[in-house]
């Protein structure tokens, strides 16, 4: 029996396959996982019911589980930062910053070869998508 918070078999194999410099994306319930993201990565749906299960519980159950080196969200247009970035930092590792992208920006690095896994929620408020890098453990 796994003694860890993060239960999901599906997650942890994927996790265990990823290193340094590969990348995890948590996606709101907006986001286009079928366009938005690296074909070749593992996809888990947890987007259950409208709000189950959030960004913020995918996060947390991650964090728990991987060092991380940095952690990108996509900004609105309009240049204001939606409240949910806060809960984001709250629940990243203490002084790590969140790198602001465009949408291109955003979608073009989650289409990459390095975005391994891709965990889509079912998080309702926009712009709750954040682009994990994995960091060494040491």
């Amino acid at each position: 029996m796994l003694k860890t918070k993060l239960t999901h078999p599906e997650i942890i194999g994927a996790l265990g396959k990823l290193g340094h410099g590969s990348q995890v994306l948590i996606a709101d319930g907006n986001y286009p996982i079928a366009t938005g993201t690296n074909p070749s990565a593992t996809h888990v749906f947890l987007n259950l019911t409208p709000g189950i299960v959030s960004a913020t519980d995918a996060l947390r159950a991650i964090v728990d589980m991987i060092a991380i080196e940095s952690a990108a969200v996509m900004v609105p247009d309009s240049g204001k930062e939606p409240d949910i970035f806060d809960e984001f930092r709250y629940n990243l590792p203490q002084g790590l910053a969140l790198r602001p992208l465009n949408r291109a920006e955003f979608y073009a690095t989650a289409r990459d070869a390095n975005t391994g896994l891709v965990i889509a929620t079912g998080e309702q408020r926009i712009y709750a998508n954040i682009l994990l890098t994995i960091g060494v453990v040491g």
